[in-house]
């Protein structure tokens, strides 16, 4: 009978700042500033991705008014375009990932578009949270470390303070 030999994790136990020195200090500020970075640029990246699925609906809703056989412009990409005529108005090509297509109804398509657009809308609302806690985390380093400098600086102004 096999058994599990992992143990449960604890959960991250929180450190005093005043105790670190300057050189870890600056550490931790540097390692959050970096996380911050990163996470604020995942958050213009799905802000990105969420306004391109509103625009792939809006799209559908446009291309349903035309009939079929008219011409339109065909995205290559996203600044190169190509004419083209409308096959049908009845189904519609969607990207659901990694290059592939499916063909879908219009109104299939923009149910799956909108149902993204929601779970980016929740992920966006999750980030944002990490994010502001990150800041946070920031602010209590930043604030450690001016502490720390000025009572530094006094500490040196003392021993200056000799007979003379």
């Amino acid at each position: 009978m096999a058994t599990n030999t992992s143990k449960p994790q604890a959960p991250p136990q929180a450190i005093d700042l005043m105790t670190l020195p300057l050189q870890q200090l600056n550490q931790v500020k540097n390692q959050i500033t970096q996380e911050l970075q990163h996470l604020t640029t995942s958050f213009q990246q799905l802000k990105t991705a969420q306004a391109k699925f509103k625009d792939c609906i809006t799209s559908i809703k446009n291309g349903l008014s035309r009939e079929e056989g008219t011409p339109i412009l065909v995205p290559l990409t996203p600044s190169l375009y190509v004419p083209g005529t409308l096959a049908s108005p009845d189904t519609v090509l969607v990207d659901i990932g990694t290059g592939f297509y499916v063909e879908k109804k219009p109104d299939a398509a923009q149910e799956f578009y909108k149902n993204k657009v929601e779970e980016l809308g929740r992920n966006l609302t999750d980030l944002e949270k990490i994010v502001q806690g990150k800041q946070g985390n920031l602010g209590a380093v930043e604030d450690v470390l001016r502490q720390k400098v000025i009572q530094d600086s006094s500490k040196a102004g003392e021993g200056d303070e000799g007979p003379g």
